[in-house]
């Protein structure tokens, strides 16, 4: 599948067809004879208001405050700083070219040609087909363009000033103002040619934006521009033709593809998402753009972002970012780690501020790209699984593609001063165990003052994960091990067991067993994505079963859209092969919109209490979705890949070709009719290959040496290695 096709009428924003470079994305959507190019950019931030950490913030008091019931001084103490009437920093809306067809003119439909990033828009008129044709620079200019107008096709660029006006996003606490001039902009000033059109924004406390209109014959082209003041200047910028953007992006796209490995799957659902969502990360990633947040670049122009479109580390950066891991698009994930690199002198004031310490690093929960906390929510500011997440993250970097140089330079430094903040918060029981004496799971119980306790199994699967990973990168770097990251293998428990002998489940934390329907699976963090519990251990089989019963038990009442994907992954670990089908397949049918957006809130009534308050667009529900693919594949941990335990027995055919797993290792692999026919793994650096089959018990094991190819397949129908080869 090379395309993707929606049919219009396409009514909200994020219904229409997706462009961008990873700074600017434009979506194409409309009705009638309307097409509209709704432009926005993901660092388009006003930076005022929010949260800087102050000494106050302490573990210790926070502690004390929680355990004494010290309600308002908690909630006080988490404010956000006001300027004036803006309590958040939030990315800022940008503008709309509004292309009005001649009236016998119909849309039709868009086809976007994955390929080579280019959109067409299908429009009839006396029963003949005709195309409009979109592209973007693919490199930092953010510059869109399109051929194929007409005479009698006009052109009108418009605000996100006038545009954005009379809707009440505010009252759903998805946004702060309902207009640009009640968060204190002044109207843009606007230059009208005939041939061109622009306008430039002042803001309050950044640099003023502006858009730029160009047409000439048949093309027009529409760029953003950062600093710009005068739009009557700006009218006499330069804009690129059709043919110059469309061959760059061709080209870019072509190199894009190249190496992603290739996918057959028998359910054609899920390979639309596994294409289409390939091919939206390829844009909100772009290594030449900026690290994406909820909505990556695709900014309405009629409200502010749901949420201020900030970076939250409690799942969804990490959700967003993970495709690229098994895709090999090991470039498209060094942005997020050079954004949360460039913070580490406030990280390091943070880790000061919280544990006391002066060789630590602290990641709140919700960020402006600057790392200005969004403030107002105590249990997802001090949950330090955050910036855990994102070291575990960057060592996975290194160990899939390599570079450990990074690992060397920045990664293991960041790495060690998490757990040192870590370090400082666990505390020595009287039987030599550690534990955590406080510690939240995120979003359950919201910002309720009982939403804590001792032991979060979140917090301890992050902490075993992200120790094991230190001492890896101690032994590849040949530098000291820490004493303490031995202790803590020894000493702190992976989860918070709730119950006894064979009552036993794993607990949110101690003395919480899950109580409720919750979008947030944490508790269920040390099997997926944390891999810190092997499902496989017959030591667990029990308790995790029981887990599962209740957590099922609870139903998706209150689930969000990229809950689904993190439980399709949890399915997959547990051989539920037909249950991870399902929950992607129940995403794509209610979690989508119209025109295949990804969304936060169930898209009808009656699929989820979330559900009132239009379209929502996230993109970590779309990026999960992948993720959630390539596990069914094969997933790892502990050094062991796991092949095929999301693909039902029933399919007759998958197939993947050239898939990337840790250990500098690459893959191709078959199964049909739940048995694995074949896997040619190629180890690139040499390590120890270690895997598992979903229909075998064995772990197969085997030295390699670098660039040997390794091939297993069945004979007289046992599955097992076959000739050895160099590659």
């Amino acid at each position: 599948m090379n395309e993707l096709r929606r049919n219009f009428p396409l009514t909200e924003i994020q219904q229409g067809a997706m462009l961008g470079n990873g700074l600017a994305g434009a979506t194409l959507w409309g009705s009638g004879n309307i097409l509209n190019l709704t432009i926005g950019c993901a660092s388009l931030w006003d930076h005022r208001g929010g949260m800087e950490w102050k000494p106050s913030q302490n573990y210790s008091d926070i502690s004390r405050m929680l355990k004494n019931g010290e309600t308002e001084s908690l909630l006080n103490l988490f404010k956000c700083n006001w300027n004036g009437n803006v309590q958040r920093p939030s990315l800022i809306p940008l503008g709309r070219v509004v292309i009005r067809l001649p009236e016998d003119c119909m849309l039709i439909r868009y086809v976007i040609k994955m390929s080579s990033g280019e959109v067409r828009i299908i429009y009839r008129r006396n029963d003949a087909e005709y195309t409009l044709e979109f592209c973007c620079d693919m490199n930092r200019e953010a510059v869109f363009v399109c051929r194929g107008l007409t005479d009698g096709m006009t052109l009108e660029l418009k605000s996100s000033w006038e545009l954005f006006q009379g809707r009440d996003y505010s009252k759903f606490q998805l946004c702060e103002h309902n207009s640009l001039k009640e968060r204190g902009f002044e109207p843009p000033q606007f230059f009208r040619g005939r041939m061109v059109q622009a306008f430039c924004q002042a803001m309050p406390a950044d640099p003023s934006f502006a858009l730029l209109l160009k047409r000439k014959g048949c093309e027009f082209s529409a760029g953003f521009f950062r600093g710009e003041t005068d739009p009557s200047k700006l009218a006499k910028r330069k804009v690129p033709s059709f043919q110059e953007i469309h061959t760059k992006s061709s080209s870019w796209w072509k190199r894009y593809w190249k190496n992603i490995p290739h996918v057959k799957l028998e359910d054609p659902d899920l390979d639309e998402i596994y294409r289409s969502g390939l091919y939206k990360y390829g844009i909100m990633s772009n290594p030449s753009g900026v690290t994406p947040g909820l909505q990556g670049p695709w900014i309405e122009d009629d409200r502010l972002p749901p949420w201020m479109g900030d970076y939250h580390f409690n799942i969804n950066v990490q959700m967003c970012a993970s495709p690229g891991y098994r895709a090999g698009l090991f470039l498209h994930l060094r942005p997020l780690f050079e954004m949360v690199l460039s913070w580490r002198e406030k990280l390091r004031k943070n880790a000061r501020c919280f544990v006391s310490i002066p060789d630590g690093y602290m990641l709140p929960h919700a960020v402006d790209n600057r790392c200005t906390c969004m403030g107002n929510f105590w249990s997802g500011t001090i949950d330090h699984a955050c910036g855990a997440w994102i070291a575990i993250m960057m060592y996975e970097y290194c160990d899939y593609s390599g570079d450990f140089e990074f690992l060397k330079n920045d990664a293991f430094d960041f790495m060690k001063g998490i757990m040192n903040v870590f370090k400082a918060m666990l505390m020595r029981e009287s039987d030599g165990t550690l534990s955590l004496p406080v510690g939240t799971s995120p979003e359950y119980g919201e910002d309720a003052l009982w939403a804590w306790g001792r032991n979060s199994s979140f917090q301890l699967a992050v902490i075993h994960r992200l120790n094991r990973y230190l001492i890896k990168a101690a032994e590849k770097l040949n530098l000291p091990q820490d004493p303490f990251w031995h202790e803590v293998e020894e000493n702190l428990p992976v989860c918070s067991i709730y119950g006894n002998g064979k009552e036993r489940e794993i607990g949110l934390w101690d003395g919480q067993v899950l109580e409720m329907c919750h979008r947030h699976h944490s508790h269920l963090g040390g099997l997926a994505p944390f891999g810190v519990i092997d499902p496989d251990d017959p030591d667990w089989t029990e308790i995790i079963s029981r887990s599962e019963q209740r957590w099922t038990g609870m139903g998706m009442g209150q689930w969000t859209g990229w809950a689904f994907p993190w439980a399709s992954q949890i399915r997959t670990r547990l051989k539920h092969q037909e249950a991870a089908v399902m929950l992607l397949k129940f995403w794509k049918e209610y979690y989508n919109n119209a025109g295949g957006g990804s969304l936060h809130d169930a898209r009808c009534k009656g699929i989820s209490i979330y559900d009132f308050r239009g379209e929502v667009m996230q993109m970590d529900g779309a990026m999960g979705a992948v993720t959630a693919i390539q596990d069914m594949l094969c997933f790892s941990h502990d050094n062991v890949h796991c092949f095929f335990y999301g693909i039902p027995k029933t399919w007759k055919k998958t197939e993947f070709h050239g898939l990337f797993l840790p250990g500098g290792f690459l893959a191709d692999g078959c199964f049909e009719h739940g048995r694995t026919i074949s896997l040619a793994i190629s180890s690139r650096r040499g390590e120890k290959l270690m895997f598992k089959t979903a229909d075998s018990k064995e772990l197969f094991q085997s030295p390699t040496s670098p660039g040997e190819l390794l091939c297993f397949g069945l004979r007289n129908g046992v599955f097992q290695r076959q000739e050895k080869a160099k590659e």
